[in-house]
This record gives C-alpha cells, sequence and structure tokens, in this order.
C-alpha cells in the first residue's frame, strides 16, 4: 500500500497476524489471524499502530473527505 502522505500503511495478511492489538479507530481488537494494516508516520515509526482495514479507510475519508488520495 506504500507511502501516503507522510506514512506508510503496510497490509498485515492473516496468517502473519499472531498477536492481539488494539485498532485506534474503533478502540477494539484485531485478534490473531485477522487481516488488518499497520499505519508507520513516517517522521515517527515509533507511533506505529494497527488499524483493522476498515477503520483505516473510514480514517482516510474523515482526513481527506470522499476522495481518499491513492498512492
Amino acid at each position: 500500500m506504500g507511502d501516503l502522505l507522510g506514512v506508510t500503511v503496510s497490509p498485515v495478511q492473516p496468517y502473519a497476524a499472531r498477536k492481539d492489538y488494539i485498532c485506534p479507530g474503533c478502540e477494539m481488537t484485531i485478534p490473531p489471524g485477522t487481516f488488518h494494516v499497520v499505519v508507520v508516520p513516517d517522521e515517527e515509526p515509533d507511533l506505529r499502530r494497527h488499524w483493522h482495514h476498515g477503520c483505516w479507510h473510514k480514517e482516510m475519508r474523515r482526513r481527506f473527505g470522499s476522495r481518499t488520495p491513492r498512492p
């Protein structure tokens, strides 16, 4: 998914998702074995967060309107 306006978004396939994470979009658990994305700010990689794919899409719409920027 690559670099997108100051963040790098990478998919995490179900076979690679081995831990529970808390999605900052909905504050619910992303259980092991669930497809999701990791969002890493380019300037602050320590602030990476794991998001449900749908929550990240909703966040992009919130930030940029109905036209989500494409890499």
